[in-house]
């Protein structure tokens, strides 16, 4: 298992210590840094999606309001 040293803020270092008083603090770090680094992974797969559908928008075919309304009314039971 590998070491890491951070350098917090005291008062940080000190709600940790006392919101996890009772827990394994290196499991405690672990599991958020587990956290942080799906959530970056999530944020990276949402930013590239969204390039990608704007990348595709580009090429997509136009229409103007009117030709919209006229499909949406065309399509209504």
């Amino acid at each position: 298992m590998a070491t890491v040293n951070f350098s917090v803020p005291e008062e940080v270092k000190q709600a940790f210590n006392e919101t996890f008083k009772d827990r394994n603090k290196s499991a405690v770090i672990a599991e958020l840094m587990r956290e942080a680094v799906e959530r970056a992974r999530q944020r990276q797969r949402q930013n590239e999606s969204i390039d990608r559908i704007l990348e595709r928008r580009q090429h997509a075919p136009s229409i103007t309001e009117e030709e919209f309304r006229a499909a949406r009314e065309e399509g209504r039971p």
